[in-house]
Formats: C-alpha cells, structure tokens, sequence
C-alpha cells in the first residue's frame, strides 16, 4: 500500500512556504527594480520573472483545487509589473494556500481529485500528490529566485531551509515592508 503524507504534513508545508516566501521577497524588496529585471539566465529570466511565476503557478493550482480566482493561460505571463503589488498579491495567496490545506482532512487528501490541464485536458490526481506538486514546484522555482538573489547581490541570501523553520527562524512582516517602499 502507497504512503501518503499526513495533513499535518502538509500544513507546515503550507507554512513553511509562506515563511519561505515572506524571506525571499523581503530580499528582493530590498533590491532596485532593474536588479530585479535583469535577465540573469533562468528559467523566467529574471529575479521578477520567477517570482510572477511561482504566484502565477499557485494561483493556477489553487483554481484547479477551489474553482475560484484567477486561472491564468500562460506559465511566463508578467501578473504584476510593480514588486510591491506583486508582494501584497503573494501575500494573500499565500494565506489562500493555508486556508485551503487547512480545511482539508486524511480522507480528502487520498480522494481523487479532478481538473483541466493549461491544455483543457481532463486529468485527475490523488489530492495529495498534486499538493505535493504544488510546494514542490514551488521549492524549485524559489531556488532559483535565491540564486538570483545570490548573483544579483554577491552575498548569501537568506536561508529558506526546511530546518530553519522548524527551529523557529523567523521570517519578516511582508506588511509592515512594503508599507516602507
């Protein structure tokens, strides 16, 4: 018989992401603008690329699992050219993520659950494994945006690990930041 993770699991998933984030934009707030649209080589080109990309990414999934909100219909689409939209957009769909993973139980996460790819074909997965998916991507993508964060500072950018979370790391008040820009 195949393993799932617990809803427990996946709630300090889901916590440990909007920690992540909160880190990586709080970095990225602090940046100029062209820094952060410079292309640098990755997969979105820039630092402003991905991160459009991992909200984009979530919001898509999020449609998929709630059938409400934005569904964009491209994966490189720009959703906010100004960052601190971009970082109060991250904000609440962050906290949609949790709100959603919260009101799941054991039982849900091994339903099958149905949805459309970007294509428009018919697909369905195991909740848990496209949860799975979703933070997942989310990790890759965020390893990007720290290496941006690296080649664009010439320092180390902050810790994202796992670990660190769980040691009781502290992340910062994305509000109180972006009330500063």
């Amino acid at each position: 018989m195949r393993q799932i993770m617990t809803i427990s699991q996946f709630r300090q998933l889901a916590a440990y992401n909007r920690w992540a984030n909160a880190r990586l934009y709080a970095a990225a707030l602090d940046l100029s603008d062209q820094a952060c649209r410079l292309h640098i080589g990755v997969s979105f080109g820039s630092l402003h690329g991905t991160l459009n990309h991992l909200l984009l990414t979530d919001r898509l999934w999020l449609k998929r699992l709630t059938g409400e909100g934005d569904h964009p219909d491209r994966l490189d689409a720009i959703l906010y050219e100004d960052r601190v939209e971009l970082t109060r957009a991250r904000i609440d769909e962050d906290n949609r993520l949790m709100a959603v993973v919260d009101q799941y139980d054991e039982a849900t996460l091994a339903s099958l659950h149905g949805y459309k790819t970007t294509s428009g074909m018919p697909q369905s997965q195991v909740l848990a494994d496209i949860l799975l998916h979703l933070f997942n991507h989310q990790t890759h993508h965020r390893g990007q945006a720290h290496a941006c964060l690296s080649i664009l500072t010439g320092g180390e950018p902050p810790s994202l690990d796992l670990l660190v979370f769980q040691r009781g790391g502290t992340a910062p008040d994305l509000e109180t930041l972006i009330r500063r820009v």
